[in-house]
């Protein structure tokens, strides 16, 4: 048998039931911004990846002197565009996904887990960085 509706008991285990669904709100929050994380970090990764092979590619094919191109440094500029942009905008996504779980966190007073998205994002605009330095002075041997 059930208390009624208006007793203390049933006021408790209401409000258990609606902390238990907030916090699976902000659990569902919170696994979102780092879906779209992840998708910035694949966006990115393609552009970076892309504007590398593009501007080797066409080194390469200048070097061995089998083409040649009307504008010789269009190729170069568009793989550097892509690999700056690529890192630029991860840069900016990560940005917005820190300030996104800092105002989470202090909206729901609770601690959030370490960002796994975070941690490869980072390590991802490192090789950006190394394929921009490698492109622009010609350093790390690839």
């Amino acid at each position: 048998m059930s208390p009624p509706e208006n007793t203390p008991l049933a006021k408790d285990r209401g409000t258990i039931l609606a902390e238990e669904r907030t916090e699976y709100a902000v659990e569902r929050t919170r696994t979102a911004a780092e879906r779209t994380l992840m998708a910035w970090i694949r966006t990115t990764l393609s552009m970076i990846g892309f504007g590398f092979s593009i501007f080797k590619f066409f080194e390469y094919l200048k070097e061995s002197a089998k083409v040649i191109l009307r504008r010789p440094r269009a190729p170069e500029h568009l793989g550097l565009s892509l690999v700056i942009l690529g890192v630029m905008m991860l840069i900016l996504a990560m940005w917005q996904h820190w300030v996104f779980i800092k105002r989470m966190r202090e909206r729901s007073g609770q601690k959030m887990p370490l960002s796994i998205a975070m941690i490869a994002a980072l390590l991802i605009t490192l090789v950006g960085l190394f394929a921009l330095l490698n492109l622009l002075f010609r350093i790390g041997g690839v």
